[in-house]
């Protein structure tokens, strides 16, 4: 069965000035892996997507994930997830995910994640991870350089939001 093709409309853009700045922003390609039977992306497959781009966004800005875990002895675990499905992707898309901070606390912390298929926007969430340590998955504080980093990508700093 061949991918739906979309119709030709009117793009719904997204607003100059919604998206919180500086946006990491990281290319993805729909591949056959990441569809239904359809065509269209599965529901499960943006939540890859957006942990990817959180991977990549931490890797941006100087930590890999396994470095954290081995080195900092911290995981950032997924604690509430909010996604609005505005329209679907389908197979061959070329997409962007985007990454950016919204709350920075003690121990946590809230991104703004979107899918967009160039200007359009396909789905948005609110992630928000706890910090954790890597023995225990009890919540422990953001390690002071990954919090400095974060600190310069909100570009302020967080003391004032440390409701955490």
């Amino acid at each position: 069965m061949l991918p739906p093709v979309r119709k030709a409309s009117a793009q719904r853009a997204v607003p100059p000035g919604t998206l919180l700045a500086p946006a990491f922003a990281l290319p993805v390609r729909v591949y056959y892996q990441d569809t239904d039977a359809g065509g269209v992306v599965f529901h499960a497959g943006y939540v890859n997507f957006f942990e990817r781009a959180r991977t990549e966004w931490l890797r941006h800005m100087g930590f890999s994930v396994r470095d954290l875990a081995e080195h900092e002895k911290v995981l950032f675990i997924v604690r509430e997830l909010h996604v609005r499905y505005l329209k679907p992707a389908v197979l061959d898309d070329e997409l962007t995910v985007t990454t950016a901070i919204e709350h920075l606390g003690f121990v946590s912390m809230t991104v703004e994640q979107r899918v967009l298929r160039g200007a359009e926007l396909l789905v948005h969430a609110s992630v928000n991870l706890a910090c954790v340590a890597a023995d225990e998955l009890k919540p422990t504080r953001v390690p002071a350089q990954v919090r400095s980093a974060l600190e310069r990508s909100l570009g302020t700093s967080a003391t004032a939001q440390e409701d955490a």
